[in-house]
């Protein structure tokens, strides 16, 4: 139960208070499920269009794919900045407009499907602008919903947050390979520039909140903080980008359906978090992440070496 100190007295709020702040998460979640379905639709099609749809080599599929990350990656301290000092809400706005910008790049490349060097570049362009809309809405969305529930529902506003991302993951791949079969690349390019733009008009009403910037860390400082887990995070993080790349790729030459590769593993991704997400405060986040890390290597192992799309499914997990 919160509590707060009024003329020297503390008062708790009752558990209908509570209620209601957290209700009060749900347009935030709302918003980036809608926002993250435009990624979602593409992760299962964009391997095939690059390699089948233009005839390109594996390589550059990898790059595509690997892209938008890149570029969320570099952006996440710029990101971060402007949720700071213009407000999330703000962020979120501007990430949605950029992650629009993306979708006409799709549809820029698509002109040019008969010179596939002038389109994959011109792709690799959309992606690095949607990686850049990503994390702005992304580091917005969860520094509005902190704003709205205080530091003290962290744990809380992460999980959600995060969770209503790996949902629209999840229902997005096989949405997006429905449009991708029926209609071609050029579906999700459209839904890639409708759904933000759609996602605007749902946020611009939602009332402001202050801006939270204060004193910044150096970039030093914070790098000799972070470094560790960084590190440890962004080399377990492969398996992830493997999926993202290539999973598509190896369904499809084995005579299986895409998209259940990426709905399997975002929502496996959502459960996990939703009832394993203690474990880490609990016993120390160095030994939960080490068992993980393990999991997640025999899951690779088992995509790999799977006979039949049952037990490849289970390698997701």
């Amino acid at each position: 139960m919160g509590c707060s100190r009024i003329n020297g007295r503390t008062e708790s709020h009752p558990p209908s208070h509570q209620r209601g702040a957290s209700a009060s998460l749900l347009p935030i979640m709302a918003a980036v499920f809608i926002a993250f379905i435009v990624i979602g639709l593409a992760m299962p099609v964009l391997p095939l269009h690059v390699h089948q749809g233009l005839g390109l080599g594996t390589f550059l599929v990898g790059l595509v794919a690997g892209s938008q990350f890149a570029a969320a990656i570099v952006s996440r301290v710029w990101a971060g900045r402007h949720a700071d000092t213009r407000g999330p809400k703000i962020a979120v706005i501007t990430g949605l407009m950029i992650a629009t910008a993306a979708g006409l790049l799709y549809l820029l490349s698509l002109q040019f499907a008969g010179a596939p060097a002038i389109s994959v570049t011109i792709l690799l362009l959309g992606r690095a602008l949607l990686g850049v809309g990503e994390s702005f809405i992304i580091t917005g969305a969860q520094s509005w919903g902190l704003t709205l529930l205080g530091v003290q529902n962290t744990g809380k506003v992460l999980a959600w947050v995060g969770s209503a991302m790996f949902a629209a993951f999840a229902l997005g791949a096989p949405a997006g390979t429905a449009l991708y079969g029926g209609h071609g690349f050029t579906a999700i390019a459209l839904a890639t520039t409708l759904l933000p733009l759609a996602t605007l008009a749902f946020v611009a009403p939602l009332p402001r909140v202050p801006s939270t910037a204060r004193e910044q860390a150096g970039l030093m400082k914070v790098m000799a903080a972070v470094w560790v887990p960084g590190a440890a995070s962004a080399l377990s993080s492969i398996g992830f980008g493997a999926i993202t790349a290539f999973s598509a790729l190896l369904f499809v030459a084995r005579g299986w359906a895409p998209w259940p590769a990426f709905s399997v593993f975002a929502t496996a991704f959502i459960l996990t978090r939703i009832s394993l997400g203690h474990l880490a405060d609990r016993f120390g986040g160095a030994k939960v992440a080490l068992i993980c890390v393990l999991i997640e290597a025999a899951g690779l192992g088992l995509i790999w070496l799977s006979p039949s799309l049952a037990p490849a499914l289970i390698g997701p997990h």
